[in-house]
């Protein structure tokens, strides 16, 4: 579905699919989430890989073409969670895209715990402490627990190390 509509929403977009056969359709982080919001975060999700790590259904030929498609999605995504009608949702990935940004910034880590934990507990307003944390000590323990109290420490691990695995 994500990768016919941005097709069809730019021919840009559509070239910078990979093949069929290429392109991987596995979840990662909204296996965490509740299902009416799990489109609008893989959607985000894949933005974030074009501008940070392996894409799973788009390989554009350039940098530029990355960095915009990266941003088309995050927007696409955004989108697609303030649909929901969750405000606080929104907020949350919000202020997951600028803890991202910033332990990447500072090249600590941190960023597979924000994400498990934003997923496992979007829109319910619960990540205040746990993201000070991470932001002001470079604690990702909290963001950690918080999301394996959320959504059970099996799923949370898997989630972790797809990721791990996907950004560079």
């Amino acid at each position: 579905m994500l990768a016919a509509e941005a097709a069809a929403e730019s021919p840009l977009w559509g070239d910078s699919l990979r093949p069929v056969a290429e392109r991987e359709a596995e979840p990662v982080f909204s296996s965490l989430c509740d299902e009416r919001f799990a489109l609008g975060v893989e959607t985000i999700y894949e933005g974030y890989l074009l501008h940070y790590g392996r894409p799973r259904l788009f390989a554009p030929a350039d940098e530029d073409t990355a960095l915009l498609l990266g941003d088309y999605l995050y927007a696409h995504g955004l989108v697609r969670i303030a649909a929901t009608g969750s405000v606080e949702a929104v907020n949350d990935l919000a202020e997951l895209i600028s803890l991202c940004a910033q332990a990447r910034a500072e090249q600590r880590a941190g960023e597979s715990e924000a994400w498990a934990a934003t997923c496992a507990l979007l829109g319910r307003d619960a990540l205040g402490e746990a993201r000070a944390a991470l932001r002001e000590q470079g604690d990702a323990t909290p963001l950690l627990a918080l999301a394996r109290a959320a959504a059970g420490s099996e799923a949370v691990e898997h989630a972790c190390r797809a990721h791990d695995l996907r950004v560079r």
